[in-house]
């Protein structure tokens, strides 16, 4: 039997939300950021997820209970809507003085790519901009790091680059299982109005672009680790895309996501180049 806390944290969107938050966390100890601000940093940037991932389900539970979602605790009645959106607006209190305790420059970066998140959440995400959102907060999260740093620095192009490029794949992977049904409610963002097909090889191209751009572009050699995660990634990617699985299967997106941490690994490989 799941709990009502139980079900607030599935509800919250747990994996993204604690990868987003590990690997900003991760980028700001690689860059240099001393302990205490790599913990306010960690959870700056966990309420801001956790207000995304909230709003989202609250905003989506008509759509949900319709399409049948047995795996939504606001779709089966788990949670009411009320606690949801109460739940999400104290993450949006608690997420603004942490992320401006990390300094004006990085809290200001920081609330803009939440601000990207509920854009999406409340309306973006049924148009052809849909992926602009991802775009845009995940490319700011390396300055969201670099930025909390105790002599604040943009982070070079490629960082913001790899991250916007990241963003991108993650919307259109997490989509393909669910197109019938979005297109069936009326959505109709970007990978809607793709297709499968489509969606499937601009994801794995963009997520191919990114590993190249974290290949050659940082100063340095790739290295061993390097050059290991940028095997992993082209056979996750192989494995996803060139492969024929059944519709309304996961195993392209676990494998997508495989291929993305590998990217994630290249960008922390170069984590101390940010600064």
């Amino acid at each position: 039997m799941v709990t009502r806390a139980g079900a607030l944290v599935k509800a919250a969107h747990p994996g993204p939300c604690v990868a987003v938050t590990a690997v900003g966390t991760a980028l700001g100890a690689m860059a240099g950021a001393p302990v205490g601000t790599c913990v306010l940093l960690a959870a700056a940037l966990l309420t801001g997820q956790l207000s995304i991932g909230w709003c989202n389900d609250a905003v989506d539970r008509g759509r949900d209970v319709a399409a049948g979602r047995t795996d939504k605790p606001l779709a089966v009645g788990t949670l009411g809507v009320r606690t949801v959106w109460t739940a999400c607006v104290l993450a949006v209190v608690a997420c603004v003085p942490l992320s401006l305790a990390l300094g004006a420059a990085a809290g200001v970066t920081h609330l803009v790519a939440v601000g990207g998140g509920w854009a999406y959440d409340l309306g973006l995400k049924r148009t052809v901009a849909s992926f602009v959102p991802f775009a845009v907060s995940f490319g700011l999260l390396p300055s969201v790091a670099t930025l909390s740093l105790p002599t604040p620095v943009t982070p070079p192009w490629w960082a913001t680059t790899a991250g916007a490029l990241l963003g991108v794949v993650a919307h259109l992977a997490n989509a393909l299982p669910d197109l019938e049904d979005d297109l069936a409610a009326g959505v109709r963002g970007l990978p809607q109005r793709l297709g499968a097909g489509q969606t499937r090889a601009a994801a794995a191209t963009l997520l191919l672009l990114a590993a190249v751009v974290l290949a050659v572009a940082p100063p340095g050699p790739v290295g061993l680790a390097g050059g290991a995660l940028l095997v992993v990634a082209v056979v996750a990617l192989v494995g996803a895309f060139a492969v024929q699985w059944p519709e309304r299967s996961r195993t392209p997106f676990v494998l997508v996501v495989l291929a993305a941490l590998a990217v994630v690994g290249l960008l922390l490989v170069h984590g101390t180049t940010l600064a």
